[in-house]
């Protein structure tokens, strides 16, 4: 059940007002190990809308809002079109302690233990070329105004694009992608940090570091204590059993890797496979599902 109060339609008079950003989306914990959380959300476009926009009312990302109505103009889509919001899914398998990124749905989740209950926010991740690797770490440094101390290769691009000498530093404001606030990872160079423009959250558009919104990254700031753990994986296949007889399955899209290519999900692993069961019904369920990701979470009749 979402904690966050609002209704799964949104009425007119939320896009037609200057768009305010979303507060993180809380849910319970389920109790007996299940892994499905959230309702179904659906909206109703008017005019003058745009993903960018819808997605960033909800808070949920950019590609998510793509992958879940695919066929529809992202930039100008048709007033009346009905839209499913990505807000019920999936809990990443593995242990649920501090924060965990999942690359292929390009969520952050924030564990509350004495909360007993998980928030749920849309990340900017590495592009190609620069992916986010997976990993297993913790925060181990926190910084409000940080500086940005551009990559060699980062300078490089940027003197091939514009012929000019990057700045090997640049200070905390308005010209500084990295927000107000940065996390670091590790001993690594990859931080969660914010960001000067709301374009990108929900993308691959770093150089490979987490991105978050302003008031998001404010938010995790403020609970994630240094040796909070950071677990980054890549799971596109996320599996649950709900009941006895009841099977839920999300399916999103890989990630096309450094040299340009999209990893298949074909052949299924032996885990999927023992998931899914021998019904025919249910394997072609399975390969429409794997031929067009939606990133929604599917009941296995």
């Amino acid at each position: 059940m979402l904690n966050k109060v609002f209704s799964t339609v949104l009425t007119v008079f939320l896009l037609q007002a200057i768009i305010q950003p979303a507060l993180a989306i809380e849910y319970k914990l389920p109790a007996n190990n299940n892994r499905l959380v959230g309702e179904k959300t659906n909206y109703t476009v008017i005019k003058g809308d745009s993903f960018q926009q819808i997605a960033q009312a909800f808070n949920v990302g950019f590609l998510a809002l793509m992958e879940a109505n695919p066929g529809i103009d992202p930039l100008l889509p048709e007033p009346g079109t009905e839209l499913e919001i990505p807000t019920q899914l999936i809990l990443p398998f593995g242990e649920h302690d501090g924060i965990v990124i999942n690359l292929s749905e390009l969520r952050l989740y924030y564990f509350d233990q004495q909360r007993n209950s998980v928030h749920v926010f849309p990340v900017g991740i590495g592009k190609i070329g620069h992916m986010t690797p997976t990993l297993i770490s913790e925060i181990t440094e926190k910084r409000t105004n940080p500086n940005w101390f551009p990559t060699a290769d980062h300078r490089k691009d940027y003197f091939k694009k514009h012929g000019v000498e990057m700045a090997r530093m640049v200070k905390a404001g308005p010209d500084n992608p990295l927000g107000n606030y940065a996390m670091r990872i590790g001993t690594s160079a990859y931080l969660i940090h914010g960001t000067n423009q709301r374009f990108g959250i929900g993308m691959r558009a770093s150089s490979g570091c987490v991105r978050m919104n302003p008031e998001d990254i404010e938010w995790l700031f403020k609970q994630a204590a240094p040796g909070t753990k950071v677990k980054i994986v890549d799971h596109p296949i996320k599996m649950a059993y709900q009941a006895p007889n009841k099977r839920v399955i999300e399916i999103h899209s890989p990630l096309t890797n450094n040299q340009g290519v999209v990893p298949s999900l074909l052949p299924i692993s032996e885990g999927v496979k023992k998931f899914i069961g021998s019904d025919a019904d249910d394997i072609e369920l399975l390969n429409a599902i794997i031929a067009k990701p939606t990133g929604l979470p599917v009941e296995i009749k």
